[in-house]
């Protein structure tokens, strides 16, 4: 950390997100540590699978080559979308900052700027997320209506592409990607939480360095924020203790109190069948977790009722 002329290697995913993501984090490391920082792209697997991400189980799937550089020493640190993460804490690495969280909720894009509500009964909609398909067939079902959803894969620009090109009535998509790459302007509308949870950890950014650089990981410790951490770690809590990977339809967000100084977090979970037939969905509410324990144990709470009202027949993994 002496030599202020020697880049920091930054290990990023070759996407047109993750270089937006980590290129604004390296903008921040520069100014925090004085030394240059150089994006190393790594493709991941499922950079380069085409298969579905509930297919090929999405754990891991765009982690794992990236900490692979990491262990190595090919990279200093790397920038991941906190959401891919695997659960499991993995040997030899830290966690050194979750920064503030970007908009967590999910978006819809739809043709001739319309709302999930004025959709047309039957409307096709993209997605390949089981936990979209789950809560968008139970929002049809609660008004009545039938919608199709279409499992896609690829970038934002392939995914709203399906709309503009016809082949889709609508797509949805996470809120943060699109203020990542300025492309915000094509929502047609804003997906309450009331109604859609997102991703355990959607919208939030995870920054990881080996655990023997603790110098680094010292200087990286300044882009994290409290709040953020305490909360992704209940939601990622809740989604280990309901043993579920990333590719399961389980919706999960923790909201800090609205006041000026936080000091409770609600989080709510959600587990359902893809068609949006059956849903358990609860919510807990705690004092602000001052530890990564007490953050732990309100996503496990929250996970233990949830399994007691039925949670676990629900996620077509295994049943506990």
């Amino acid at each position: 950390m002496n030599d202020k002329h020697v880049p920091l290697r930054l290990g990023t995913r070759r996407s047109k997100l993750a270089m937006a993501q980590s290129g604004q984090v390296a903008d921040r490391v520069r100014q925090l540590t004085g030394r240059p920082v150089e994006l190393v792209e790594i493709t991941t697997y499922g950079d380069t699978s085409r298969e579905a991400l509930a297919q090929i189980g999405g754990t891991g799937v765009f982690v794992s080559a990236l900490r692979d550089a990491l262990l190595a020493g090919e990279v200093d640190f790397a920038v991941h979308s906190l959401k891919d993460l695997p659960t499991a804490d993995p040997e030899g690495l830290v966690l050194a900052a979750v920064p503030v969280r970007e908009d967590p909720r999910d978006v819809l894009v739809a043709r001739d700027g319309r709302t999930f509500e004025q959709l047309p009964d039957g409307a096709r909609v993209g997605t390949g997320s089981p936990r979209r398909m789950c809560q968008l067939n139970a929002w049809a079902r609660e008004s009545g209506r039938r919608i199709e959803t279409v499992a896609i894969r690829g970038n934002i620009d392939t995914r709203v592409g399906y709309v503009t090109s016809g082949e889709l009535d609508a797509v949805v998509l996470a809120a943060a990607g699109l203020n990542r790459i300025g492309r915000i302007d094509v929502v047609t509308q804003f997906l309450d939480t009331d109604v859609v949870l997102p991703a355990p950890g959607q919208g939030a950014l995870a920054i990881e360095c080996s655990a023997v650089n603790t110098a680094l990981a010292e200087a990286l410790a300044e882009l994290d924020d409290p709040v953020t951490r305490a909360a992704v770690t209940a939601e990622r809590s809740l989604l280990a203790a309901l043993e579920a990977g990333c590719s399961a339809p389980v919706g999960a967000l923790a909201d800090p109190g609205e006041h000026e100084h936080v000091t409770e977090l609600r989080l709510r979970g959600v587990v359902g069948t893809t068609d949006g037939a059956e849903l358990v969905q609860m919510s807990a509410t705690g004092t602000l977790p001052a530890s990564r324990e007490e953050a732990m144990a309100l996503g496990r709470g929250l996970a233990a009722e949830m399994l007691a009202k039925g949670a676990a027949g629900l996620m077509g993994e295994r049943a506990l």
